[in-house]
């Protein structure tokens, strides 16, 4: 897996993409046994993984994002929503001056929720932008994969997010995954408390149950789902 593309100018002026893959990860806590830069890892193997099988222009990722309920825990570093729909939206004219009409945010980071704005507003005038995975699409790829728990109780640094660093980057693990486990389905005051208000670990999920074979499962189910993404962006040309 590649966090950044080895591609060249000629290659992009060969391929010619109607559209962008940008992705969008986060650099916050993960339990003891994921790294800070999780999100961006599992934003960037979504991207890569589409991009390739839809042939694509891949942008470097943002790395660092809104993470602001994880800041009680020492790494997690936040930029506030204005400055990534800043850095979005300027993106996006930069693409649109070189020719690229069209652009994918896929986002690898659930606190980010000022993306579904920029989207909204982007498509105003007609389809230009999408977000992916949707919420409908993560909940596919969970059925798709077998995983034992859903997107609520599996919230963060879990069985989900171990599947897909066991696939793409097992070397990225530390110990502990089989030992963490943490539920705390009552969060109705997460952006009062933060993360800290209901684990004292960063971790809410099942990460025993991540397994590779799940990561990988994840990933082809994603990368099918997002043919209708595409479509989407690509109907009118």
């Amino acid at each position: 897996m590649n966090l950044l593309s080895p591609a060249t100018s000629e290659d992009e002026r060969r391929r010619a993409a109607p559209v962008a893959v940008l992705p969008i990860g986060s650099f916050e806590q993960h339990g003891a046994y994921l790294p800070l830069a999780t999100d961006s890892v599992v934003a960037c193997a979504i991207a890569e993984r589409v991009a390739s099988a839809y042939d694509l222009f891949m942008l470097p990722p943002v790395t660092i994002s809104c993470s602001h309920e994880h800041s009680a825990w020492p790494g997690t570093v936040s930029i506030s929503h204005t400055t990534l729909t800043a850095v979005v939206n300027d993106v996006f004219t930069s693409l649109r001056r070189s020719g690229i009409e069209r652009l994918a945010l896929v986002n690898g980071h659930g606190g980010n929720y000022v993306l579904s704005n920029i989207v909204q507003e982007a498509n105003i005038a007609g389809p230009v932008m999408t977000l992916f995975p949707a919420r409908d699409d993560w909940n596919a790829a969970r059925q798709a994969a077998g995983l034992t728990s859903d997107g609520h109780a599996d919230m963060h640094a879990g069985e989900l997010e171990v599947s897909l660093l066991r696939h793409v980057a097992p070397k990225l693990l530390r110990p502990g995954v089989e030992t963490s486990d943490h539920q705390a389905d009552d969060r109705n005051l997460l952006l009062v408390h933060g993360m800290a208000g209901y684990t004292r670990s960063g971790v809410i999920g099942l990460p025993s149950a991540g397994t590779a074979d799940k990561g990988r499962m994840i990933l082809d189910s994603l990368t099918d789902a997002f043919k209708a993404h595409l479509d989407a962006l690509t109907a009118t040309e």
